[in-house]
């Protein structure tokens, strides 16, 4: 979690910083291969320096973003979570709770569906 220290301690909202901790101690802890990094001042995570999930905060929402091909495959799960997406991220608001199951499987499908990828999107 060191590698989200500073982006963490610039978060002004106590329980938008909290939500994110969580969210993001939970992706190292059950992913511990991957790779904590933040680009482009948001936090991620990579698999053999290809990109597999990142976060990003708003106002409303913590944004999750497993890249287009990973709102397409789970569109159906993320509607029924109750949640809004993009075609590039998935909007979990703060005061919600967190689909940590349906988080898992994004994670999963990245990794498996990413995993001959030399590119750090796919393209």
């Amino acid at each position: 979690m060191e590698a989200f220290a500073e982006y963490l301690s610039q978060i002004d909202n106590p329980q938008h910083m909290e939500r994110t901790k969580e969210v993001l101690s939970w992706v190292t802890r059950e992913f511990p291969n991957l790779k904590p990094k933040i680009a482009w001042n948001q936090p991620m995570f990579t698999d053999h320096e290809t990109y597999i999930i990142g976060f990003s905060i708003s106002k409303k929402h913590l944004a999750v973003a497993p890249e287009n091909a990973g709102i397409i495959h789970f569109t159906e799960e993320i509607v029924q979570a109750g949640y809004d997406h993009t075609k590039q991220l998935v909007r979990i608001p703060w005061d919600g709770p967190v689909d940590f199951s349906l988080l898992e499987k994004m994670i999963e499908f990245n990794i498996l569906d990413k995993a001959g990828c030399p590119t750090f999107w796919r393209k």
